[in-house]
């Protein structure tokens, strides 16, 4: 290392240059020598140094050279639909089984309790279908939405389709392969992408592939040993034991290394590439912890070789870079496997902080994401604070915890008058967190319009059409509009400013431009202190710093402030002869915009000041 300053009275500045020799995750610690002997220094609470014996070390995460992620996403704003529950065009279905039960009643609740054998069968179908979402893509660019994420739409015997029938087709009840076509094309009309779920460690066992209920007339796995799709599963002792997802005997796992397979899901005419081929811009790829390495690097490359601006974004649970399973380290994040992953670190820190945790802490697991994650992946993180896998947002903050009740409690219980505000209020808050921080905010279909629920069946209602709280709606509707008005939204830089008593607040800067984010999750006001330049910034939600500083944050309130880029300034005339001095203009501050629709918020442009 060698010394290459100071930082005021108080600090050395030391450097070293190191190229690694590889991609991979590398450990780093610091030695000083001193009179007191040689000390450790090892990563402290928010990344600083602390002399702790068991800290541990920093992680520098190096990816290959030439890794890049699509820029049409960046900066944008991802819509999560659950295809059966978003909403139905009533359009007749052509070759729908018999087996399945069609509800007619919006409205009601999912079936839930177990049949007269004891399973939960998950057969009925509200008839949600494509053409009702590209009926419903004016409401989702209003929302400013840019990508939309379909939970599974491939032929599947269930109404949530993870135990794929047929990679090959839609299901029937979704719609064809023509619709799901329309839909890609009337969606890209909208400035909107698609993005398709990849369930590809498993299929269904009722399945062209497994084929254990004989619904199909040609033989599968399960009942022939000279079917092509034998070599795909693990069989202990064939017919009747079998490897499957987590112990669901309808879920048989598949070998995804297994020649055959690979070549099917990520061959030149295989399912990835036919898909992006018909209009999809990229795949979710559920359980990607369970996908092993030389598999998901053969699906990038496949996605890649056919859209360079194809999506891969992976379902990961944990901090992405440091995960580990089947006996690794996982390279997601190299450059060789995934664009980004699903965030459920931020998910975690927003409704943690919103719901009482220490602020500190919940600051500190976000910047360690975006330490950790590279610059090209953080851009790109799906920010959800709710899936079709997890409580709904509202529930959670305005509810009491799951905890060990069982489904019949959670099929009745919902929020009292007075929760329910309160976690309207701190929903407002969430989102503003989830639209700020780096990434892209992912909105979980529903809840911008108020919808409750606890764990799976209750978390996938239909969308209340009709009954939505449009108070919430707009708050969204301004929230998009905000991304697109700021460009250090898409990938700018994340500073801490005040963390703690009850407050969240950070600075994004960008090339030019900068915003300012501060939430109040207490329930009484709180003032904070801005730098001198930020008196003039305009004012996007909540109010403006006053003449020292002060931005004024209500109970339960928040504030967020936008710095335009400076405009450019004209070239100087050319001096002909003496002109006449022009009288100074006054500097006019523009209007308080916080009042303003998202329209009219998009409309007016990134200005901070005219001259």
């Amino acid at each position: 290392m060698f010394w290459c300053g100071m930082n005021g009275e108080a600090y050395e500045w030391w450097e070293c240059h190191y190229t690694p020799p590889r991609a991979g995750l590398y450990f780093y610690e610091f030695y000083i020598d001193t009179w007191h002997g040689c000390l450790r220094l090892g990563r402290g609470f928010g990344g600083e140094d602390t002399l702790d014996p068991k800290a541990p070390k920093w992680q520098l995460t190096v990816y290959g050279k030439g890794f890049r992620t699509p820029d049409w996403l960046a900066g944008g704003v991802m819509y999560q639909i659950f295809p059966d529950r978003f909403y139905g065009s009533g359009v007749k279905k052509e070759n729908v089984p018999a087996d399945r039960t069609l509800r007619n009643d919006w409205e009601g609740e999912p079936v839930w309790r177990p049949n007269e054998k004891g399973e939960v069968t998950n057969s009925d179908y509200f008839c949600g279908d494509l053409r009702g979402v590209e009926e419903k893509l004016p409401y989702l660019k209003s929302l400013g939405v840019t990508c939309v994420y379909l939970n599974p739409i491939f032929e599947a015997h269930s109404n949530h389709r993870y135990n794929t029938a047929d990679y090959s087709r839609i299901d029937p009840l979704l719609g064809t392969r023509e619709d799901f076509e329309s839909l890609c094309r009337a969606a890209k009309r909208h400035g909107i992408r698609i993005l398709l779920d990849g369930v590809f460690s498993h299929t269904g066992s009722d399945s062209i592939y497994f084929n254990r209920e004989g619904r199909y007339p040609n033989p599968g796995a399960y009942q022939s040993k000279e079917s092509p799709y034998y070599p795909w599963y693990s069989f202990q002792n064939w017919p009747q034991q079998y490897e499957s997802w987590w112990g669901f005997i309808t879920l048989p796992n598949v070998k995804e290394n297994n020649p055959e397979y690979n070549r099917y899901i990520n061959g030149e005419d295989g399912i990835v590439r036919s898909w992006i081929r018909r209009g999809s811009s990229g795949w979710r790829l559920d359980v990607a912890d369970e996908l092993p390495d030389e598999f998901l690097d053969n699906l990038r490359a496949a996605v890649k070789g056919e859209d360079p601006d194809a999506m891969v974004l992976g379902e990961v649970w944990e901090d992405a870079s440091t995960k580990s399973a089947y006996g690794q380290r996982r390279k997601y994040l190299l450059g060789t496997q995934l664009d980004s992953v699903m965030n459920y670190p931020f998910r975690d820190a927003i409704l943690g902080f919103l719901t009482g945790a220490d602020a500190a802490c919940m600051m500190d697991r976000i910047l360690s994401i975006v330490e950790n994650y590279p610059s090209q992946v953080v851009r790109l993180l799906m920010n959800h604070i709710g899936t079709h896998d997890t409580e709904r947002a509202l529930t959670v903050l305005g509810g009491e915890p799951t905890g060990n009740r069982g489904r019949e409690w959670q099929s009745t219980a919902c929020l009292s008058p007075e929760h329910r505000q309160r976690g309207l209020r701190l929903l407002r808050l969430a989102a503003v967190l989830q639209f700020t921080l780096p990434g892209v905010p992912c909105v979980y279909y529903g809840d911008e319009a108020g919808m409750e629920g606890y764990k799976d069946p209750f978390n996938r209602r239909c969308y209340p059409w009709g009954k939505e709280n449009k108070e919430l709606i707009e708050w969204y509707r301004r929230l998009g509009a905000m991304r697109a008005f700021c460009p250090c939204l898409r990938e700018g830089s994340l500073e801490p400013f005040h963390v703690g008593d009850h407050i969240l607040s950070y600075f994004r800067y960008g090339d030019g431009d900068a915003l300012f984010c501060a939430v109040n999750r207490g329930e009484h006001p709180k003032m904070l202190y801005l730098p001198h330049d930020w008196r003039g910034a305009r004012v996007l939600f909540g109010t403006g710093a006053d003449e020292d500083g002060g931005v004024f944050l209500p109970p339960y309130g928040c504030a967020i402030l936008y710095l335009a880029p400076p405009e450019p300034q004209p070239e100087p005339e050319p001096e002909q002869g003496e002109k006449e001095m022009p009288e100074p203009q006054e500097t006019v501050q523009e209007a308080d915009v916080s009042s303003l629709t998202a329209s009219e918020l998009a409309s007016r442009g990134p200005v901070s000041k005219r001259i």
